[in-house]
């Protein structure tokens, strides 16, 4: 939960954008490894802002089986009504609705894909977890900085980066506090996967070999005294 998106200085932009829209609004923004907070090196953070905010709005928004459909309706009238008081809160304490933040016409729980710029602590949009399409976006400028604000969260679940340095990208994946590190990409399931958490986003693993180790114990034996001759050794 609460996921932290992080593009660096050196990230190829139009990748960036690419991911961050999978990555977010993917089943609707209502999943637990959706990105929430998307932190942008401060050189990147308007032209990434104007590039998110045009491919969101391109998304359409319908019953989830017409067709061509990208994002679907909120699970019921509580995420709804919730989703609608992060948005205000966001738009009340300074933030810049850049595409959205409203009540979708097609009525119902279906909520307009949203990009909130210039998101802050202290904002719902921001410390919360955001089951919805609903999506901020505020600007970072060491890396120091953005590793502090990303780990400032009692989830540890899944984080994405995209950037192109190595050294950059092996930093953040080594300092960020998630159990899950997805670089330049969304890939967090599959079975060879060990899917789980850390901190209250849970313990152990579902997937790869690290899902066995819940169900089994470790046994040790040591064998001697058969009465057999014993190698010499130099």
């Amino acid at each position: 939960g609460n996921a932290p998106f992080i593009v660096t200085e050196d990230a190829d932009l139009d990748r960036a954008v690419e991911v961050a829209v999978g990555a977010k609004f993917q089943t609707s923004g209502q999943d637990c490894c959706a990105a929430n907070r998307i932190f942008v090196a401060r050189p990147l953070y308007e032209a990434f802002v104007a590039r998110y905010a045009e491919a969101v709005r391109a998304l359409k928004t319908g019953p989830a089986f017409e067709p061509e459909v990208d994002v679907g309706p909120l699970i019921h009238q509580a995420a709804f009504d919730a989703t609608v008081a992060r948005v205000d809160d966001a738009r009340a304490r300074g933030a810049r609705i850049v595409a959205g933040g409203r009540p979708h016409r097609l009525g119902g729980w279906f909520f307009e894909p949203t990009v909130i710029a210039d998101a802050a602590p202290g904002m719902r949009v921001y410390d919360e977890e955001n089951f919805a399409p609903i999506s901020a976006v505020c600007a970072f400028d060491t890396l120091d900085e953005v590793v502090a604000k990303a780990n400032d969260t009692e989830y540890g679940l899944a984080a994405y980066v995209c950037a192109t340095r190595i050294d950059t990208i092996f930093q953040l994946v080594r300092r960020l506090d998630f159990a899950m590190v997805s670089v330049n990409g969304v890939k967090f399931t599959g079975a060879p996967i060990p899917f789980g958490g850390m901190k209250a986003s849970g313990l152990g693993r579902e997937g790869g070999a690290e899902g066995f180790e819940p169900f089994v114990e470790t046994k040790y034996f040591c064998l001697g005294n058969l009465g057999l001759p014993v190698a010499a050794t130099a």
